[in-house]
């Protein structure tokens, strides 16, 4: 199904729209499909995570410090796409749950640098065949042209604002 682009659904030169002309349905609008998809994802997350009490911005903030290495929270804000504010929280939590641990920087002792430990490493180890799962239920029946478009659109979009 192809949606209307913001231009089509607004009527010419400010006149008032007649009955079903130009309507704006929220439900068929790109915001709103993304953000059902990222609930669907989410629920799917928590009822597959390996550990219930692993939230999947919390593996992901894990799976950055392992593919970058130890990172500053700069760092995981542009390797996650996390705002800095959730960031830090779900740094905090992954401190207390004893996954990562906090060092100064050597060339910068007012920078921190968020590092796994060996029970975060555990964890992603553990995670990762959940995770492929996660993966896989996420994209449901889409056949394999149809999942290869989605990531390839998802990826269009997000180069669109110079990221990836």
């Amino acid at each position: 199904m192809l949606f209307p682009m913001s231009q089509d659904l607004l009527p010419e030169d400010g006149a008032d729209a007649g009955p079903g002309e130009a309507e704006y349905v929220f439900s068929d609008q790109i915001g709103h499909l993304l953000r059902r998809a990222y609930q669907r994802h989410l629920a799917i997350f928590q009822r597959n995570a390996c550990d219930p009490q692993l939230t999947s911005v919390q593996f992901v903030t894990l799976c950055a410090i392992r593919d970058n290495g130890p990172s500053s929270l700069i760092e995981l804000v542009k390797s996650t796409a996390i705002d800095q504010a959730t960031i830090r929280g779900i740094v905090d939590r992954l401190k207390a749950r004893g996954l990562i641990n906090q060092t100064s920087d050597p060339q910068d002792r007012r920078k921190v640098i968020n590092c796994l430990t060996d029970e975060g490493r555990k964890m992603l180890e553990d995670m990762v065949p959940c995770a492929k799962r996660i993966s896989e239920l996420t994209m449901g029946q889409l056949n394999p042209a149809e999942r290869l478009a989605v990531t390839h659109v998802l990826r269009k979009m997000i180069a669109q604002d110079g990221e990836e």
